[in-house]
């Protein structure tokens, strides 16, 4: 994935991740419709196409703001496959009778599936990672918010008022709790399989 060349789509996630209020009108304006459109065929209504839609909004400005997406396929096509598979999960959680699903015109093409389930595994990540951060006591995870937005450990320690060395102590132990919770959690073990 590294090697493949970026689609001029690529302004939209670089939008999203600069929390460009135009390019992200234009998202909803361009894109959502037709998201809707899919939904309120296949079993859905107008607000759950709402929510699905700000549901990977936000996977994608995380993933954005992360650096780690690189598109190398058509936005339209990434957004909406990605819309697509997070209502037919939806539908699947919901019940397990049989779902009626109008196929239209997405064509699956490999490198927009790939994507795809690059973002699933990244949403599923940072499901992991926030679930274990917030198991974290208070005084953690302040220490870690700042040291994520702070990048001196010298004025981390001057906003808590306490020495460089303890914030840095204090940092290594949260971190070292946090992976060992991530790495004991089985959702972890699953998805370093993936």
């Amino acid at each position: 994935m590294a090697n493949t060349t970026l689609h001029p789509d690529q302004s939209y996630i670089e939008g999203l991740a600069n929390n460009d209020s135009a390019i992200i009108q234009s998202i909803y304006k361009k894109f959502v419709p037709k998201v809707i459109s899919y939904i309120r065929n296949n079993s859905g209504d107008e607000d759950q196409a709402q929510d699905v839609v700000q549901e990977i909004m936000i996977v994608l400005f995380n993933q954005a703001k992360a650096k780690s997406l690189q598109l190398s396929c058509p936005f339209d096509a990434y957004f909406f496959l990605l819309c697509k598979r997070k209502w037919l999960n939806e539908l699947k959680k919901a019940s397990n009778k049989g779902v009626t699903i109008k196929e239209e015109e997405t064509s699956t093409n490999e490198p927009t599936a790939d994507m795809v389930a690059e973002t699933e595994l990244f949403e599923e990540k940072q499901q992991l990672f926030d679930a274990m951060f917030q198991k974290l006591g208070e005084k953690c995870q302040e220490v870690l918010k700042l040291s994520f937005t702070i990048k001196s450990m010298e004025e981390v320690a001057e906003k808590f008022n306490v020495t460089y060395g303890y914030v840095r102590k204090k940092k290594s132990l949260c971190i070292g709790q946090l992976t060992q919770w991530i790495q004991e959690n089985s959702r972890f073990k699953s998805l370093k399989l993936s």
